[in-house]
């Protein structure tokens, strides 16, 4: 089939990719020259296991790069909605750049039958809303050629397309992995013959010819209305993010009673209701998808007169869990003025070179206001250059480095690699050897035996 995808960043990418990689002729746009143009030369601007394989292997066969909106609206059966939706300083999604495309895919239409999909995040009922601005955009061009052949203003003609919802569930990290190996497909939409094309696109993927597992059944493709597809996503990572914030208010608790939440998840994870995922308590969540769609839901629920009480609370919880650690080290060190706190990890989880709302950087900041000096060895952000926000930071390039005379280490971000630390060797380097795992990640009696004073959270 033939795709286009508009909307070249995380998701966009992603998707274009690994759709061109089960055979489909797939086109990605975006309006940013210099990406298009580092894209046709190979390179990835963003850190995510097994892409950068994928598009080079399918570069100039199934997959090519454009800025060219229009010849490649025209030539799709499929086109793809993938632009960023970021929070507002309010919390609401910011939809500028959904509401520019689906304008500027209106305007190239023409009587040829084409499903548009939002895979971008977008609040509920965005699906009607994208369908009114592509009609708007093709009313516009109709309106300007006719003015400038002289005649009278006439409407467009009968434009022929669906919206569908197909919401993207991808973890950063294992994103391909998770295209290949999905636990649903969500299409939403009340046109049989949209639904029927999405059937056909996804194919390959339904009938797991892609997976690592090939002896499962075949993928569950949900169909629901559009509204219901839009609220599966916002719901499914409110969900997640709200079992986080839980599991860390039980580790504040079991810290103050002496019980050990790696324990407790552990116990608690066996019953199949509830399932051993999102359990692992810690710094609590950050990136681009949990604190942009629960603050998006939280709004938007709002609108129609409804407090999401849990979902504020799962807000309260997460920005608290962070100043939690600060109070840790400020127990065991007393007075930070002056003293040299390393962080081990910097993006907000392994695999990816993400820093959006980064738990880093709220130590970052909180750290440097309380007077300490801050040091951060990150595997992917030290060999990247990668420096925004991190302007109050020493990133060193490599962990031993890092331990060279600090107070105290705070692991913050469970890269695979820092199971394998010369931990002896960082204690000895160190001025006062305190290790906070802030991931419960490292063996602790191991860490102990290192020479180090190992601190948990909720243990």
């Amino acid at each position: 089939m033939r795709v286009t995808v508009v909307g070249t960043g995380y998701v966009g990418l992603v998707t274009g990719a690994c759709l061109a990689e089960i055979g489909h002729q797939v086109v990605c746009v975006d309006n940013n020259e210099s990406k298009i143009e580092a894209l046709n030369k190979g390179h990835i601007p963003i850190y995510e296991p097994g892409l950068e394989d994928i598009v080079r292997r399918c570069s100039g066969q199934t997959l090519s790069f454009t800025t060219d909106l229009g010849p490649n609206v025209r030539s799709a059966e499929v086109i793809f909605i993938a632009v960023g939706t970021p929070s507002t300083p309010t919390g609401e999604a910011d939809l500028r750049y959904v509401e520019a495309v689906a304008k500027g895919i209106g305007q190239h239409l023409d009587g040829q039958y084409r499903v548009i999909v939002n895979k971008s995040t977008v609040p509920i009922g965005s699906g009607d809303w994208v369908q009114m601005l592509m009609l708007d955009g093709a009313a516009q061009i109709a309106d300007q050629q006719a003015v400038a052949a002289g005649a009278p203003i006439a409407k467009p003609d009968a434009l022929n397309f669906d919206v569908v919802s197909n919401p993207e569930f991808l973890r950063e990290g294992t994103a391909v992995w998770d295209t290949f190996n999905p636990d649903r497909i969500v299409v939403g939409s009340g046109s049989a013959q949209a639904v029927e094309l999405m059937q056909r696109l996804y194919r390959p993927i339904l009938d797991r010819e892609f997976a690592e597992d090939k002896t499962l059944g075949p993928v569950p493709f949900v169909v629901t209305d559009l509204s219901s597809a839009e609220m599966i996503k916002y719901a499914a990572n409110a969900f997640l993010a709200t079992k986080i914030s839980f599991i860390n208010e039980v580790a504040n608790i079991c810290e103050r009673v002496g019980a050990d939440i790696t324990q407790v998840s552990r116990g608690m994870g066996l019953d199949s209701r509830i399932g051993t995922k999102f359990l692992n308590a810690g710094l609590g969540w950050g990136g681009s998808c949990f604190p942009k769609d629960v603050s998006a839901l939280v709004h938007t629920a709002a609108d129609y007169g409804y407090d999401t009480k849990i979902l504020k609370a799962a807000i309260e919880v997460n920005v608290s869990q962070r100043n939690h650690i600060i109070e840790r080290l400020q127990q065991e060190l007393k007075v930070l003025k002056g003293k040299t706190i390393g962080l081990l990890g910097l993006t907000f989880k392994p695999d990816t070179d993400d820093m959006r709302d980064a738990p880093s950087l709220t130590l970052i900041h909180q750290l440097s206001k309380l007077g300490a000096k801050v040091k951060a060895y990150d595997p992917i952000v030290s060999a990247s250059g990668i420096r925004e926000g991190l302007s109050d930071v020493l990133v060193e390039t490599d962990a031993l480095r890092l331990a060279q005379g600090c107070d105290a280490l705070v692991l913050v971000t469970e890269w695979k690699e820092f199971q394998s630390l010369d931990l002896e060797s960082m204690a000895t380097l160190m001025s006062r050897p305190v290790l906070v795992d802030a991931r419960n990640f490292l063996d602790r009696d191991a860490v102990s035996k290192a020479g180090f004073f190992y601190i948990g959270v909720g243990r």
